[in-house]
């Protein structure tokens, strides 16, 4: 206990100054003298331990200080006064007293008194809560139980000397017996007998072989236990985390180090490129993030220091509290992704960053991939713990902890996932933007939306403006004309391949949607067709580009397969619906009363307010619409058919998810409400504002319309007289400057004015290069000042309802209602196309679904009211449903399995590694092009049932598996040394050569099979392989090395053109990440959308790989070898085979 401690006057005056401003207890109290004859009244404040007393409560140094550490306050007996009290006082009250008592040598007790009864017991608690006389008593009681102790351990001790004493005695004692027990036996007996030597030297053996026997049965039987092998897999899963939380560390280092503090110290330069406010706002939290976990790392590698005992609880115990940093990271994260992108408009600024990014330490990584990397961790810990548990004993000390920290991380976990799904377009966006060496400023737009990107061939145009298909089958122009296209919500980007996998944009390479018209069968001659080649024959498509400002080119583009042509243009054609769409519908509404398509929304409360079936997340769509997080199925069904708007984005994660939630019956059945009741579409709030008077506001109350077009039950259109026929060619109008009329596949909606009997006026095109002219509808009176129909040019040469022109109010809305319809059928029939032609497996796997649609369209069709292009749009659905699908004229996977199956399998050694090389990869793309896309839902390939749930995936595994072990069988089967050598050469030639042809599953599989135990241990055989195939392997597994996420491998995949064949681990791994971390549904019953948009991603950039086929010409004889099993050993006895050919050596 303390007694006294030094103070001198200064620590005095100070500690009282922080008494009288902070103490726990301050006021005025009375204190007898030292001679015990009168009571002072002084201002007492106590101050942690110290109780301080002043002259008054204004007096600026204390007049005494006591140390109250061990002291001990107790009431004393309440006593009237002696003396009246002065003019202070309360009154002729009852005195109330209290004493300290010191257990320092002689300190004198201190007596205090106060008048009021409450504040007596208040000081009387402080006091004693001061004097920390608890935990001196509990100090006293410990100490007492340690001397207790201390005094069993010495007795002990002295027992156990005494007992070791007796033990050494007893032995003696026996030894002695022993050796009088031989004696006479040993006096008979000659002392070098030989033969008892040798009994003595083999019952040693036989001792220590049946000891050492017995111990190794108990070692192999507890190695074999689970118990040991939950504890191998515990210990591992450790291990991998202390490399995980090392790799991450070292990023946080690289974000904070190489990118924060030097754009801080550059916002504080003369001419700073970025501002303070900027750099926090992009960098929130990063650096207390990054001290966080290095603290994190450092106590992990302490529990490893102490392994095999490994507790790790109380590490998550300290990160738990602090997750509201990375709460705050995860809401800011789309903020600082929209700054970053703000502030690299700035030319200074961007080429900085660029000269940061170019440092060694960030190995080509963007900041946008570091500032990334921290919402992926949260999930790697989740299934790190997931992991833990699942090798965890239930009785464990620390299991209750572990699940804890599960269940916490798991809610931010949720949270993570949905700003991770919001914010990757943006990311998607900045990455293209960032491997264009020229730069493209429309991409730093955030409200721009990738759609899809992919290989074309682009065909040059002669002088006089037509096609030279004579050259489209040509070899050379596949190279020379090869594109890599990125399709956007408004643009569409065309570029050039250059080395190092950087962009270069092509002249004319950013093409606005708004001014573009699409042509998906061009016209072309008998002389045409003959000279262009069956392989090239329907896949090409036109783009006629019109810009305002400049003179008007057009486009070629060329695709690999039908079905990439029909991907293409079904994805252009509905970006140019959402903006034709918003354009036809801001003209027909665009009144007196300004109710534009905006105001609509905006007056719309359901998408933008969270309500108990629908919540939104902050980021908006294409159609500058808040993104649906959450929602019921009624809902999500709702935004498909709202005919103000549709985002492609959304449309996609749609028909990817819906069999999650819904059935293909259910969605067909609201497109055909909606076709036969287009007003349902929109919602009452916004109809009232379109439809604003009396006689058609009963239109929004359920009472029968009067105007013949409120419903599908109407009359024929009057027939049209055109002024020039329409051109047979398919074209779809992007522009809204132009009036466009679309035939074929490709739906539109056509330019409409209407008329004195409620009709429009329709424009036709002309060929491809022509301008368009009006049609004439009888009734329609022409205005005077323009003399061209019944449509003059808008200031952006949009069509203008005739309602300007002094129409009645009636016709002005049955104008709306015309729109309002040619906007469903539109809406319908452009969600089938996009269904049929991109998920066309649904109507082949559910007749019923396919002969409902066929008899819907067919219903369509003779609809009398339906317009010329829209019955052609539905006549072509149903052609693309009934027609067989031509394919891309490639071999099957199964014609391949059938034709191997007839033709002998040749060695080894009769293939060149080049033939290997491009069979495989015929073979492996071929496999994972036949995976379906619904079974990337539902972690199918981890369920027991698998190969039900899965098959496919679980194909594509065994082949992968098939054919490592088919390699490392071919090794191991060569007798000589050299021979195995050669074989490991040759397969790492073709490895190179699959890493050229873009199949990096091959390369993985070639890798994985050469770091296999087998072959690894091989040690005589790699000292034969040469120094250049050593570091081409290390070259090739570090390509496909899991680390970071296969961060090489993505880089990989990013920078290269399709055909191209994945590594399908990496894409499941993504998708346990999504699957593990959030539910389908929330607690209250609704779909999470969000994570099936995360999904959905993940399945687009699958399915790009899958339709891009390889040209590579089938031989037989090579896949028979590939495919041939009869040779392949197991994993066991490819061990066996290693040890017969390289045995251990003896230790």
């Amino acid at each position: 206990m303390q007694k006294g401690m030094r103070l001198n006057d200064g620590h005095v005056a100070h500690l009282g100054l922080l008494a009288k401003k902070d103490g726990a207890r301050r006021g005025y109290l009375s204190k007898r003298s030292a001679d015990n004859t009168k009571w002072h009244t002084k201002w007492f404040a106590l101050l942690q331990n110290m109780l301080f007393y002043f002259e008054t409560d204004s007096s600026s140094r204390p007049s005494g200080l006591y140390l109250l550490e061990g002291c001990v306050c107790d009431r004393a007996a309440p006593r009237p006064p002696r003396v009246p009290p002065g003019p202070a006082g309360s009154g002729f009250g009852v005195l109330h007293y209290f004493t300290v008592n010191f257990n320092h040598e002689n300190q004198k007790t201190l007596e205090l008194r106060t008048e009021d009864a409450k504040d007596c017991d208040e000081w009387v608690a402080a006091i004693a809560h001061a004097s920390y006389r608890n935990l001196a008593t509990e100090h006293e009681a410990l100490m007492q139980k340690y001397l207790h102790l201390l005094q069993i351990v010495e007795t002990e001790k002295t027992v156990a000397k005494q007992l070791r004493q007796q033990i050494e005695d007893g032995e003696i004692e026996i030894e002695r017996l022993k050796a009088e027990v031989k004696r006479p036996w040993m006096l008979c007996r000659s002392w070098g007998d030989p033969d008892i030597k040798k009994i003595k030297k083999v019952q040693s053996f036989l001792r220590g072989w049946l000891c050492r026997r017995k111990w190794k049965t108990i070692i192999q039987d507890y190695i074999r236990s689970p118990h040991a092998d939950s504890m191998r897999k515990r210990n591992q899963v450790v291990f991998s985390m202390l490399e995980a939380e090392a790799e991450y560390v070292q990023q946080l280092h690289i974000l904070v180090n190489n990118f924060l503090r030097p754009l801080r110290m550059a916002a504080s330069s003369k001419k700073p490129p970025i501002t303070h406010d900027d750099v926090s706002s992009i960098f929130l939290n990063s650096e207390t993030i990054m001290f966080l976990h290095q603290i994190f790392y450092q106590g992990l590698k302490a529990r490893i220091s102490s392994w095999p005992t490994l507790v790790l609880a109380d590490l998550f115990d300290i990160l738990l509290p602090m997750l509201n940093i990375y709460q705050e990271f995860v809401r800011n994260h789309q903020y600082s992704l929209q700054i970053l992108a703000h502030c690299k408009q700035n030319r200074d600024f961007d080429k900085l960053l660029k000269h940061y990014e170019a440092k060694p330490d960030c190995e080509e990584r963007t900041l946008e991939t570091f500032l990334t990397y921290p919402m992926f961790q949260i999930p790697r810990y989740i299934l790190t713990l997931h992991e833990l548990l699942a090798h965890t004993p239930h009785e464990h000390v620390e299991r209750n902890s572990l699940d804890y920290a599960k269940s916490k991380l798991e809610e931010l976990s949720r949270i993570m996932h949905d700003e991770v799904s919001e914010t990757e377009n943006i990311r998607k966006n900045l990455a293209i933007e960032r491997m264009i060496i020229e730069g493209c400023e429309i991409l730093l737009d955030t409200s721009q939306t990738f759609v899809r990107q992919g290989s074309l061939i682009q065909v040059p145009m002669s002088e006089k403006g037509k096609i030279t298909r004579g050259r489209l089958g040509s070899l050379s122009l596949r190279k020379e004309g090869e594109r890599q296209c990125f399709l956007f919500s408004k643009h569409l980007i065309i570029c050039t391949r250059g080395s190092g996998g950087k962009l270069h944009l092509t002249k004319n390479g950013v093409i606005s949607l708004i001014d573009c018209t699409l042509v998906e069968e061009p016209e072309s001659t008998d002389e045409d067709a003959k000279t262009s080649g069956q392989d090239i024959d329907h896949l090409d498509f036109k783009i006629v580009v019109e810009p305002k400002d400049s003179s008007s080119f057009t486009v070629i583009l060329v695709a690999s397969s039908r079905q990439e042509k029909a991907a293409w243009t079904s994805d252009i054609s509905q970006c140019v619906d959402n903006i034709r769409c918003n354009g036809l519908m801001m003209n027909a509404f665009e009144e007196n009363s300004k109710v534009t398509v905006p105001q609509m929304i905006k007056s719309d409360a359901s998408l933008y307010c969270d309500d108990v079936d629908i919540r939104f997340s902050k980021t908006m769509n294409s159609c500058k619409v808040l993104q649906i997080r959450y929602a019921s199925v009624e809902r999500l069904l709702e935004r498909l058919t709202d005919l103000r708007f549709l985002s492609i984005d959304f449309l996609n994660t749609f028909l990817h998810s819906y069999r999650v939630f819904t059935t293909a019956l259910v969605v067909l059945d609201k497109l055909i409400t909606i076709y036969k009741k287009p007003i349902s579409a929109i919602p009452a709030r916004s109809l009232e504002l379109l439809f604003a008077n009396s006689q058609n506001n009963k239109l929004l109350y359920g009472e029968p319309p009067k105007s013949p077009r409120a419903n599908r039950k109407f009359s024929s259109p009057p027939p049209l007289s055109l002024s020039k026929s329409s051109s047979p060619s398919r074209r779809r109008k992007l522009s809204l400057n132009i009036p466009i009329i679309t035939g074929g596949k490709a739906l539109d909606l056509a330019a409409l004015s209407c008329s004195s009997n409620g009709y429009a006026g329709v424009y036709s095109s002309m060929a491809p290069f022509s301008k368009t002219t009006t049609v004439q509808v009888p009734g329609c009176p022409l205005p005077p000042d323009t003399g061209k129909g019944c449509s003059s040019g808008s200031p952006r040469g949009a069509v203008r309802p005739l309602a300007v022109s002094g129409f009645p109010t009636d016709q002005r809305n049955g104008d709306k209602e015309f729109v309002i319809r040619r906007a469903a059928t539109n809406r319908v029939l452009n969600v089938l196309r996009h269904w049929v032609s991109k998920h066309s497996q649904d109507f082949e796997t559910n007749e019923e679904l396919k002969f409902r649609v066929i008899g819907f369209l067919e219903e369509v069709i003779h609809d009398p009211e339906l317009l010329t292009q829209e019955r052609k749009a539905a006549a072509n659905i149903i052609r693309t449903l009934t027609q067989e699908d031509p394919g891309d004229n490639q071999i099957t996977l199964e014609e391949v399995v059938q034709m191997a199956e007839g033709v002998k399998a040749e060695p080894f050694e009769n293939h060149s590694a080049l033939e290997i090389a491009e069979q495989l990869t015929l073979l492996d793309h071929l496999v994972f092009k036949k995976i379906p896309y619904e079974e990337f839902f539902g972690q199918g390939w981890m369920k027991l049932e698998k190969n039900e749930r899965t098959p496919y995936i679980m194909k594509n595994t065994k082949h992968f598996n098939d054919v490592s072990n088919l390699i490392a069988s071919e090794i191991i089967r060569n007798g000589e040394i050299a021979a195995r050598a050669s074989a490991i050469e040759k397969w790492v030639a073709v490895a190179d050569i699959c890493r050229c042809l873009h199949n990096y599953n091959a390369v993985l599989e070639i890798t994985s099979s050469l770091n296999r135990s087998a072959i690894f241990r091989l040690k005589k055989t790699w000292l034969k392989v040469s120094k250049q195939t050593k570091a081409l392997i290390d070259k090739l597994q570090k390509l496909v090395s899991s680390e970071g996420r296969f961060k090489n491998l993505r880089e990989a995949l990013k920078n290269c053109d399709p055909p191209c064949v994945p590594y399908l681990g990496m894409y499941l791994t993504d998708l346990a990440f999504i699957e593990e971390g959030t539910p389908n549904y929330t607690e209250d019953g609704l779909v999470n959308f969000s994570k099936m948009r995360m999904i959905s991603h993940i399945i687009r950039e699958i399915r790009q790989f899958q339709q891009t086929s390889y040209k590579i010409e089938h031989q037989p004889k090579v896949t028979q070898y590939l495919l041939d099993q009869s040779g392949v050993m197991d994993e066991e006895s490819l061990y066996e085979a290693s040890l017969r050919i390289e045995p251990k050596l003896p230790s």
